[in-house]
């Protein structure tokens, strides 16, 4: 069992198939770091939530869900723009980890580059579980909620985050 893990996400929202894959690699690992990244945007249609709402969402998945929150870590890590420098800023952010958890090809890429054990992440019925997808159901008022859980459908209704991503498809051009 390697020590401590990390898993980066941009979590926009947080929905199942993330939480699924957190209790899949904490099966591997003592820790996890969960990275929130790209944390530096918010209010677009990519990226809607903020990183704290994003923080929120992560945490009361993981207290519903009876996750032992001790052996997580929950960081926001902004985008640096620079290939050859992300992967030095993301252990600039957070503690020491042992093996990186991603399926996203440039950063396995980097990571395998920098000296890191990279595993893939088991996908959760990726075609459903996926946060693009979640946005154009919310989008198009289409059912969205039962692929987050449920303290996420909470959190967004309590933040309006409905309303917030419609009014971002707007434009005040005639």
């Amino acid at each position: 069992m390697d020590k401590r893990g990390l898993f980066v996400g941009r979590f926009q929202p947080f929905h199942l198939g993330h939480l699924n894959a957190i209790k899949d690699i904490l099966k591997e690992v003592e820790e996890l770091i969960i990275v929130v990244g790209s944390a530096q945007y918010s209010h677009n249609l990519n990226d809607p939530f903020t990183a704290g709402e994003r923080l929120t969402m992560i945490r009361r998945s993981l207290e519903e869900a009876g996750i032992d929150y001790s052996r997580i870590w929950i960081v926001p890590v902004p985008d640096v723009h620079l290939h050859m420098m992300w992967v030095s800023a993301v252990e600039g952010y957070t503690p020491k980890f042992d093996v990186v958890y991603s399926n996203e090809p440039l950063s396995r890429r980097l990571f395998i580059e920098a000296g890191y054990k990279v595993k893939a992440i088991r996908f959760h019925e990726r075609k459903l579980y996926s946060s693009t997808e979640i946005r154009e159901r919310i989008l198009k008022d289409e059912s969205w909620e039962k692929l987050v859980p449920k303290s996420v459908a909470t959190f967004v209704r309590e933040i309006d985050g409905v309303n917030r991503l419609r009014d971002l498809t707007k434009s005040d051009k005639i």
